[in-house]
């Protein structure tokens, strides 16, 4: 298991990926938020080709605060606009020891 992820996920407007970015960071899930956008998103649901406008937020975090994350992430789902949220969390497997520590000391892992 890796010690740090990068997560991102899509949001409907810009405002609610600034808010969750705001909330996520404020509980310590993360240690930062990036919000991207917008960009243009294709993809199957329900039988259909779609396109849609969203935006990406992507967030840096501690193993210990992954799963706290990802249920954060999913418990806002019905906000979000998504019935099935994009969730993806990346493995940083290398970076700069100062950058990762700095993670570690600004979400729940600082409680270890």
């Amino acid at each position: 298991m890796a010690h740090h992820y990068q997560v991102t996920t899509t949001t409907t407007a810009k405002e609610k990926a600034t808010e969750l970015s705001h909330m996520v960071v404020e509980q310590r899930l993360a240690a930062c938020a990036q919000v991207s956008g917008p960009v243009t998103s294709t993809y199957w649901w329900e039988l259909k080709l779609e396109t849609t406008e969203e935006w990406l937020c992507t967030f840096k975090t501690s193993a210990l605060a992954l799963e706290p994350l990802k249920t954060a992430l999913r418990t806002t789902q019905g906000y979000m606009g998504f019935t099935t949220p994009e969730i993806v969390a990346i493995p940083i497997e290398d970076g700069d020891a100062d950058y990762l520590a700095w993670i570690d000391a600004e979400t729940l892992a600082r409680s270890t």
